[in-house]
């Protein structure tokens, strides 16, 4: 069974950080590219970060660059993204997705571009 199990997130005050991790099972995650997406109250997907499959390309949307780092851990299979300088526009359902063999391109996507997804976590940033 193919599982994308989020942690990590929770309320933190503006300028905090925190950390999400996305543990994969099911699936050979070495093969596959990992993004990040969120949905805000309200509002669509919004793709914020992908690592290709490897590990060797890493991209982040303009919303969250020099903020937010991804990074994975093959053989803990799990992907993670450190969020700092957290601002409350960053309040949202966060999602883990993977693709096979590919890196999420900035548009042209949507949820059914993803082989596999998570369940999300949520992160509320407010003081």
């Amino acid at each position: 069974e193919v599982q994308l199990v989020e942690s990590g997130g929770g309320l933190v005050q503006p300028g905090g950080s925190l950390r999400l991790s996305c543990a994969a099972s099911g699936f050979i995650f070495s093969n596959f590219g990992m993004s990040w997406v969120r949905q805000a109250p309200g509002k669509g997907l919004e793709w914020i970060s992908g690592i290709s499959n490897g590990g060797l390309n890493k991209d982040y949307a303009d919303s969250v660059k020099d903020r937010f780092t991804i990074s994975q851990d093959n053989a803990k299979n799990t992907v993670y993204l450190q969020m700092n300088s957290l601002k409350p526009e960053d309040t949202a359902m966060y999602y883990c997705a993977a693709k096979l063999s590919r890196l999420c391109p900035r548009s042209n996507w949507d949820h059914s571009w993803f082989d596999y997804w998570g369940q999300g976590a949520q992160v509320t940033v407010s003081s």
